[in-house]
């Protein structure tokens, strides 16, 4: 059986990144040596939030990153999913000004990924958040998906190697 992983806005994003502050290029150079591993048995999906959100950038950002992603599988909107997300506010897991970081993490436990990969690691990936963020998982009867970075993605791959 495959894993599944979500690919959240900010990877596409940072693939493309143009910062010249050495964060900004070593998250960028992380992103790409991920997206660019051979990943046999990972099926990649990204959601209708991420393909808005990404519609929303400066050309020609907005046609790179939207091109990334062109043979990715997207999970379409949901009323179930509109659900979730409207518990997750109600139990401030994320702000409404996060609304779209609802949506990825509500998309990405409903279809049961296993992964949802991010550099937002204010809102998604916050190891501070990720009790609050697997009791309300819980509650809804949804399993969390792994929460992570490229970063922490390629030194899973580097483990393996040795």
């Amino acid at each position: 059986m495959s894993m599944l992983i979500y690919v959240e806005t900010s990877i596409p994003s940072f693939y493309f990144e143009t910062r010249r502050e050495v964060e900004m290029q070593a998250r960028r150079n992380w992103t790409r040596l991920w997206w660019n591993l051979a990943k046999p048995g990972v099926n990649l999906v990204t959601g209708f939030p991420v393909l808005a959100e990404l519609g929303l950038a400066p050309s020609p950002k907005r046609e790179q990153t939207l091109q990334l992603l062109s043979d990715l599988e997207v999970l379409p909107p949901d009323e179930e999913v509109d659900e979730i997300v409207a518990v997750y506010l109600a139990h401030k897991l994320m702000p409404l000004e996060a609304l779209g970081d609802a949506h990825h993490l509500a998309l990405a436990a409903y279809h049961h990924c296993d992964m949802l990969v991010t550099w937002n690691c204010k809102h998604i990936a916050n190891a501070n958040k990720l009790p609050h963020i697997r009791r309300v998982n819980a509650l809804l009867g949804l399993e969390t998906p792994a929460l992570v970075t490229p970063l922490e993605l390629l030194e899973k791959d580097h483990e393996n190697e040795t």
